[in-house]
């Protein structure tokens, strides 16, 4: 009953003579939607790779769980704002997803070295490493707004958007078994290969981004077309 009253935004049209569907057609943003949803991998880190790692292979104490779980959330909430105020255009975007990239290169490694540690210094290593985590995920959260609607038409919000969570939301499904077979298998290695796989797609994200910046309609075309 509250959203009754919100305002009524007008519905913008189209331009005339474009695919009804043009997302399908938008290659950078797909690349981008498939990007995202690999690096997605980054969030059951926190909520499933990481606490059964504690559990399973380090001395730190199970409480040590909670307290992870209260550093990511709080951080997120206290900095999400603060950092994401900054990162406004595509081109932003793209360097923030980098930065999320180098910043679960550091993380990763830090969360499988805890396995080497007595009690306590397992237990720091993991908070300390879950607070360098939570900053490359707000950074990463950053550059999906930057650049999941900063690269979509205004008049195709709705099917971009749709897109984009499908995509976001097939990584998510397929990231438990990924993470437990394959990181947890492969026990440190499988900490290092998992930092050096979100480097690498974050260090796609400044070109993704001029890529998807040099096709969209520039102003002068996109006035013309709907004039």
């Amino acid at each position: 009953m509250l959203l009754l009253l919100l305002p009524r935004y007008p519905v913008l049209a189209a331009p005339p003579r474009q695919r009804r569907w043009l997302v399908f057609a938008d290659r950078p943003f797909l690349a981008f939607t498939a990007l995202y949803g690999a690096m997605g991998l980054q969030y059951p880190v926190v909520s499933l790779l990481l606490p059964i790692w504690i559990s399973e292979h380090t001395e730190a104490p199970r409480w040590t769980v909670a307290a992870l779980f209260a550093v990511n959330s709080l951080f997120c909430v206290l900095t999400q704002t603060r950092i994401g105020s900054r990162i406004e255009t595509p081109h932003d975007g793209g360097l923030a997803f980098r930065t999320a990239g180098l910043l679960f290169l550091v993380s990763c490694p830090m969360m499988a070295l805890a396995a080497y540690t007595p009690v306590w210094a397992a237990a720091g290593l993991v908070l300390a490493a879950i607070f360098v985590h939570s900053l490359g995920e707000v950074w990463e959260s950053s550059a999906a707004f930057a650049l999941g609607f900063g690269l979509a038409p205004d008049h195709a919000q709705g099917q971009y958007q749709g897109v984009f969570g499908l995509g976001f939301s097939a990584g998510q499904a397929l990231a438990p078994a990924i993470l437990t077979t394959v990181v947890l298998g492969l026990g440190t290695t499988g900490w290092l290969l998992l930092a050096v796989f979100f480097a690498a797609l974050g260090a796609v994200g400044p070109a993704l981004a001029r890529w998807g910046t040099r096709t969209r309609p520039q102003a002068g075309v996109a006035a013309e077309v709907t004039g």
